[in-house]
């Protein structure tokens, strides 16, 4: 994404349960793991219906409390979008194009033997120095574009000392419930940074990365243990297609595009990372609103590319958990090699950011055009703010972070649900 101002505000309230955000107006946190409903493996072309729209539902008692409205503005007809579609956790037995729902191949909820590798990781990340040593820090990156360096830090260019809003970095430093004594929260991400320009470890992003944001906090690469990835390209022009054909078969849709990019900048992230441990990917926030008097900024990244991209980040998992079951031989072409043992961190879904507009999400969340700056696709105050509160929520929840996000007085260990099987 590029550079672009935040011009566009909101009024935020922002609730909280003890230590815990749980809300920033519209955005409800679910508390308990959904219950998944089992999916075919997504086959890229085939032929099936649209998704129908996702049923509102009504947000949680705590909004109504504090006084936020029970259902959002209905849309009218000078902001409805053309494009409409069910976010993937809430799919069910629907399909987009064919293609099945879901954050992972059976629901969304981690396979029982990626859950278990991913436990094994978490329980790797401890202090390291300089040199990758036991003792000293344990490092939480970012590696995004504009919008992921907004959501995370403040600004679509942000110095991790100078974290702004109601940001995940901002967030994150106000709470007694994050590890406050040996982890450091950095700002990899900046404006401009789409995934083809994360592919190599040779990029020259990387060394700005390291010279300008982890460098004059102290910090080396080897300290680099978990990093928060969110990447999109900008101007696509290819959308999933609704049916195989001579044209699909020509041009290469943009969200597979993305899938290869994802699976280059993971191998890459080893390499310039050695001693990484976890990398949790989110796709894109909603783009149907993408409007801009200047030119081209509405095609940054819209729909149906913002929805599409989940589907991306979907398969790169997915290929990651089928290579390790086939014995480390690569099932994916597309992806590439991923294996966690050898070429690749272990990877998982952070959170998922996709609502359709105004559509309430099964947990709430909804995107409201006060939710994004003038152009559209980079978040206001009070987008930043949502993601920066589902970012916090899932670090302080997840049971592949919590026993190194949380303070250490809480004495949270990474395990799994009391069910066996861990959520996303």
């Amino acid at each position: 994404m590029q550079e672009s101002s935040h011009t566009s505000e909101s009024q935020v309230v922002q609730l909280t349960r003890g230590s815990r955000v749980v809300a920033f107006l519209s955005w409800t946190q679910p508390t308990t793991p959904r219950t998944p409903t089992p999916r075919k493996r997504p086959v890229l072309g085939a032929s099936a219906g649209m998704a129908g729209l996702l049923s509102c539902v009504l947000l949680c008692s705590v909004l109504t409390c504090c006084g936020a409205s029970a259902s959002p503005p209905p849309r009218s007809s000078s902001s409805t979008p053309s494009f409409v579609a069910t976010p993937l956790t809430d799919m069910g037995s629907q399909t987009y194009k064919g293609l099945t729902g879901g954050l992972y191949p059976d629901g969304n909820t981690v396979p029982p033997a990626q859950a278990a590798a991913g436990l094994a990781r978490a329980g790797r990340v401890q202090p390291l120095d300089a040199d990758g040593s036991p003792t000293g820090k344990i490092v939480l990156l970012s590696i995004s574009m504009s919008n992921g360096s907004a959501e995370w830090c403040g600004a679509t260019t942000c110095l991790s000392t100078q974290p702004s809003g109601q940001s995940f970095m901002r967030q994150a430093a106000a709470s007694p419930a994050v590890n406050h004594q040996t982890l450091m929260i950095v700002n990899g991400a900046h404006g401009g940074q789409v995934a083809a320009r994360w592919t190599s470890p040779s990029s020259p992003d990387y060394g700005v990365v390291r010279d300008q944001q982890l460098a004059p906090l102290g910090l080396t690469e080897k300290q680099v243990q978990v990093i928060w990835l969110k990447e999109a390209d900008a101007y696509p022009t290819v959308a999933l297609p609704a049916r195989p054909g001579p044209q699909a078969a020509n041009r290469v849709p943009d969200a597979s595009t993305l899938e290869t990019e994802l699976g280059d900048i993971l191998r890459a992230l080893r390499v310039r990372y050695p001693n990484l441990q976890e990398v949790f990917l989110s796709s894109r926030i909603y783009g149907g609103y993408a409007s801009s008097p200047i030119k081209d900024v509405s095609r940054l990244n819209p729909e149906p590319y913002a929805y599409e991209s989940g589907f991306s980040v979907k398969w790169v998992i997915q290929a990651q958990i089928e290579q390790m079951a086939n014995r480390g031989a690569v099932t994916d072409a597309r992806a590439g090699d991923l294996n966690e043992n050898t070429v690749a961190p272990w990877v998982a879904w952070g959170p998922y950011l996709w609502a359709d507009g105004t559509v309430r999400r099964s947990d709430g969340l909804v995107w409201l055009r006060s939710d994004f700056a003038s152009d559209g696709t980079h978040p206001s105050s009070s987008g930043i703010a949502k993601v920066g509160t589902a970012l916090l929520n899932f670090f302080l929840d997840s049971p592949y972070t919590r026993c190194w996000f949380r303070a250490p007085a809480q004495h949270a260990q990474c395990a799994l649900s009391p069910e066996g099987v861990a959520s996303r």
